[in-house]
């Protein structure tokens, strides 16, 4: 869900849409974002099978974490820079986008 571009406006309260780039992402992968209307490019900088780090519009941003936590659970943590820290609400809006999604695909 959260290397698949097509998910993020579904769990991302800033991203209304991703274009340049489908399916999922890898280190090097770039495109655009959609960000209060206006096309913004990014960068996925770092991504390995737990984490990704990326720069939008030439800036560092959120880093996403995913750590397994047992058999079938998973905790999931966005890495805010200091000078981003007011962005933690809107991860924190994110957070609960994610834990719903995720609980309504195990139901089906």
């Amino acid at each position: 869900m959260l290397v698949s571009v097509d998910d993020w406006p579904e769990w991302g309260p800033s991203v209304s849409a991703v274009r340049g780039v489908e399916g999922r992402i890898e280190a090097g992968t770039q495109g655009e974002v959609r960000v209060a209307g206006v096309w913004v490019p990014f960068t996925i900088e770092t991504c390995d099978e737990h984490r990704w780090t990326w720069r939008v519009a030439g800036v560092p941003a959120t880093g996403h974490r995913v750590t397994p936590v047992g058999v079938d659970r998973c905790e999931v943590a966005f890495e805010v820079p200091v000078v981003a820290s007011p962005y933690a609400a809107v991860c924190a809006v994110a957070l609960r986008r994610i834990e719903r999604l995720a609980t309504s695909s195990e139901k089906n």
